[in-house]
């Protein structure tokens, strides 16, 4: 069944093509979000309060998160194209939802929908690409499609910004997410076929020791997956810190909707482009050293953001950070797939994917609280300190891969 199959980025281009268009969808669905929202927020509803308007990330990294796991757990049975199509139809009213939204509450079900729309369509195209691409082409395949996803995110963050500056924060803005939930929807239907199959031929010439317990290795008892896990967790803790206070921070520092748009899309952006370069770096370099450098990295930018408050000053600071981001994003998922066999290797990332993505939620809530009792610069600070203590558990927990699939306990 699996003899005319064959794995790799070159071998199945035009099928890995569609899957990363798709992708820059889903990722253009978040970019929605991404710098408009506390002034909708307050121009809207008259919500001022931090961990109010953090509400919205809280709904939106549960949802995902236990969405994540789910699409993993029924990535075998259902289909991935299937999981992917039914992602996009949760994806339709939200838009509409947006602009028509009577309170705050209906906004936190817009991202309840959020939630389970990037749960389903981001983790399923993950790993379709990973089943396409085989083992040595995984890391580039990962940062091709974390690349389409996070430069969709800024460049939509981007413009919806300017939007916003010129026509206001509603609905103009929300009208990108009507044409970006219809063309994905019709681009999964149409376009992708699902790659199942591709996991029966890899798992045919891998004689990877199988996980006991998916869950509970990737979570805690497995060191090469638990560090991985604890790191993605960390990472989408300060990325829910950024993209919930860093708009808040800065209308403090006097700018405006245009400039903070800039500075909001510029992480997003370089994390984006840069995975084009990291993703490679997976497959040639130690995963091990990405992961400490890249976390360390962020934890650095973080801690300075509070004190250098000119606008070349953050746009420089949002840089680093978005290079810090762009090393270990594609080299999570590359280095949970090569601990992890073929046929465990959805759940494993699904697993994986629950826990980073609650990164969100525990981000919005711990630095939301942090800074209404003590204010924003200490809850950035606190959020930088942790990403610096996640690098640490990198560097002397993880043992480093190795390109032998063992088992790496």
């Amino acid at each position: 069944m699996t003899d005319n199959i064959k794995l790799g980025l070159k071998e199945n281009w035009q099928q890995f093509t569609i899957l990363v268009i798709v992708n820059a969808f889903v990722g253009g669905m978040v970019g929605l979000e991404r710098t408009i929202f506390p002034k909708f927020a307050e121009s809207e509803f008259g919500i001022a309060s931090t961990t109010a308007i953090l509400s919205f990330i809280v709904a939106f990294g549960i949802t995902k998160a236990v969405t994540n796991y789910f699409t993993g757990k029924l990535a075998n049975n259902l289909g991935r194209k299937n999981l992917l199509v039914l992602g996009w139809i949760f994806a339709l009213p939200i838009p509409f939802i947006l602009i028509y939204a009577p309170s705050w509450n209906w906004v936190v079900f817009a991202n309840i929908l959020l939630g389970i729309n990037q749960g389903l369509t981001w983790s399923s195209t993950v790993v379709m690409k990973i089943d396409l691409v085989g083992e040595k082409d995984r890391g580039m395949a990962m940062g091709i499609n974390e690349f389409a996803g996070y430069f969709a995110v800024g460049m939509v963050a981007l413009l919806t910004g300017f939007i916003a500056q010129n026509y206001g924060v509603t609905p103009y803005p929300f009208y990108l997410g009507i044409a970006i939930s219809i063309i994905g929807l019709l681009l999964s239907i149409f376009l992708v076929r699902d790659t199942r199959i591709f996991v029966h031929k890899e798992q045919d010439n891998v004689k990877t020791v199988e996980l006991g317990n998916v869950f509970a290795e990737t979570t805690f008892k497995n060191k090469t997956l638990s560090s991985i896990t604890q790191a993605g967790l960390v990472n989408n803790l300060n990325d829910g810190m950024i993209w919930g206070l860093l708009p808040i921070l800065l209308l403090s520092f006097n700018y405006d909707a245009k400039n903070i748009g800039i500075i909001a899309a510029i992480y997003p952006a370089v994390w984006g482009i840069g995975q084009l370069f990291t993703g490679k770096m997976a497959d040639i370099y130690s995963k091990k050293a990405l992961l400490f450098i890249g976390m360390l990295l962020q934890g650095i930018a973080i801690l300075l953001i509070p004190y250098f408050t000119e606008f070349y000053q953050l746009a420089t600071i949002s840089t680093f950070l978005g290079l810090g981001t762009a090393l270990v994003y594609p080299t999570f998922l590359s280095a949970i797939a090569d601990a992890t066999p073929p046929r465990q290797r959805a759940e494993s990332i699904g697993v994986f994917r629950l826990w980073r993505d609650l990164g969100y939620a525990i981000g919005a809530i711990l630095s939301g609280v942090i800074a209404d009792i003590f204010g924003i610069e200490y809850s950035v600070l606190t959020i930088g300190v942790i990403t610096i203590l996640s690098a640490m558990v990198i560097q002397f927990r993880m043992p480093s891969l190795r390109r032998t699939k063992q088992s790496l306990n």
